[in-house]
């Protein structure tokens, strides 16, 4: 099969190449995907699991990409729950290789059925997006409604989903971003938006929960407009500081059959969009994760027509 493979982290993603891999087999509770589409998060060549398996030992040359969309070819020893063609969409794991090829063996509970009205491209781009915006407000960030929340990066692929989410369950948004982010916040349902180059972020006052993508001294900084009992949610790592009165969670998204579930079903009754600013065909994969200019939103690769 064809797969974009790295096999230098210092590389990046100029180290990637689109090669000839041996096709997976599925293991016991496996299945294996034959892909349509995946989506790519280049954060992912600093994780470890890129790189090395379960017990640490090198896995290069790897095949990266952790969200898919396609349909099950094969079942491994007692697969229970889907069925040879049924069209899924998910989360592969994180210490094998990943979804960037033409079929991908991933465990059954990290799948979810998608519904045949959902484009393969759409569905590739929900399940990290999703899930992390999901669990991070309903799950870490313990969210209510009529509480306000602050989401950096709202015009990204994880933000634009908090965003959403949370004005959906009845949430004051605030987002953050670069000016020219601005009217795409806003058209994902931010309520105010603070642009991190010119506006004071401490100007924004206190609010019950962030949603942290940043990090840093931007991170840092957020724990201070923290209210009484609210929490500081974050995927850049364990936060520099802390609430003085509330809570502080740092969290690495996992699959969830159910919570997917939910999801794609907002996708289908429009309360939810995705975030796709570029479509590419697997042929062109590497050049499109080495772009000349920003590309605003989520990358996706259609591994098939």
């Amino acid at each position: 099969m064809r797969a974009v493979v790295v096999t230098d982290q210092a590389a990046g993603t100029v180290g990637m190449t689109l090669a000839e891999r041996p096709e997976p087999e599925a293991a016991g509770n496996d299945v294996v995907v034959r892909v349509h589409a995946s989506g790519f998060t280049p954060g992912e060549l600093t994780w470890p699991g890129t790189w090395t398996d379960r017990l640490g030992r090198d896995r290069t040359p790897s095949i990266p990409g952790h969200e898919l969309a396609g349909v099950v070819s094969a079942l491994g020893y007692g697969t229970r729950g889907l069925s040879v063609g049924q069209r899924v969409f998910g989360l592969s794991d994180w210490t094998r290789d990943g979804t960037l090829a033409e079929y991908a063996a991933v465990e059954a509970r990290n799948l979810a059925p998608l519904p045949g009205d959902v484009d393969f491209t759409v569905g590739a781009s929900l399940p990290i997006s999703g899930l992390t915006a999901w669990q991070g407000l309903f799950v870490h960030g313990r969210f209510q409604v009529g509480q306000s929340i602050l989401v950096h990066g709202a015009a990204g692929g994880v933000g634009s989903m908090v965003t959403q989410l949370a004005r959906e369950a009845g949430a004051y948004v605030i987002g953050t971003g670069r000016a020219s982010d601005r009217q795409m916040a806003l058209d994902f349902g931010v309520q105010e938006f603070v642009d991190l180059d010119s506006d004071s972020l401490e100007d924004v006052g206190g609010v019950d929960l962030v949603f942290d993508v940043i990090g840093g001294d931007i991170g840092k900084r957020s724990a201070g407009l923290i209210r009484a009992g609210g929490t500081l949610v974050t995927i850049a790592g364990p936060p520099e500081a802390r609430p003085a009165e509330g809570l502080a969670v740092d969290f690495v998204v996992e699959a969830d059959r159910a919570q997917l579930g939910e999801v794609v079903q907002r996708v289908r009754d429009g309360r939810l969009q995705t975030n796709i600013g570029n479509v590419v065909d697997l042929d062109d994969a590497v050049a499109a994760f080495n772009p000349t200019q920003r590309v605003k939103g989520k990358t996706i690769i259609r591994v098939r027509s």
